[in-house]
């Protein structure tokens, strides 16, 4: 018998390493079957997508925006106008700031002015008080009023996008 407990025990010993081993070979296996399948993966779609993107168009020269400190022009006085509400009849006060830094924008918006007032005015009083009461709706407006000028200033022959901005500078609502 006792002859026989060590015949047991070196083939328990030989036994175990023969188990770790298998399992750090499937370990690997697996682990590098996944980096395979997604390299493949990632590489088919690549290759899938390569081909459905058209190359981007050239983009179109830009207009050279003159270089400088920012020149504001004031459109007074302030805009008066009335418009709906669903209780009753309310009045907007708007004071209004341009911002560019061309002199002959500024020159042309003043040649212009009766145009410019004439379309704000008109963007203005066709409000709802429920829009102008919240800040989005107050930004969405002012980026309304910028792309209007800026067809008044192509109409004129401008620059268009030589008027950078347009600022509310007072803005009251009765």
């Amino acid at each position: 018998m006792a002859a026989q407990i060590p015949v047991l025990e070196a083939a328990d010993k030989t036994a175990a390493p023969k188990a770790k081993s298998r399992g750090k070979l499937f370990l690997v296996v697996v682990i590098s079957t996944a980096v395979v399948l997604l390299g493949a993966g990632v590489g088919a779609a690549w290759w899938l997508s390569a081909g459905k993107h058209p190359a981007a168009p050239a983009a179109a020269p830009r207009a050279e925006l003159p270089a400088g400190p920012p020149l504001f022009l004031g459109l007074d006085p302030p805009f008066v106008v009335n418009f709906d509400s669903e209780q009753a009849v309310r009045f907007l006060q708007i004071a209004v700031q341009l911002e560019t830094r061309d002199s002959s924008t500024v020159e042309l918006l003043r040649t212009n002015d009766p145009v410019v007032r004439n379309d704000l005015l008109l963007l203005f009083g066709n409000q709802k008080y429920a829009r102008l009461s919240t800040r989005e709706g107050k930004e969405a407006l002012r980026n309304e009023a910028l792309e209007d000028l800026r067809k008044v200033l192509a109409a004129a022959g401008g620059h268009p996008e030589r008027l950078e901005a347009v600022y509310f500078t007072s803005f009251v609502m009765q």
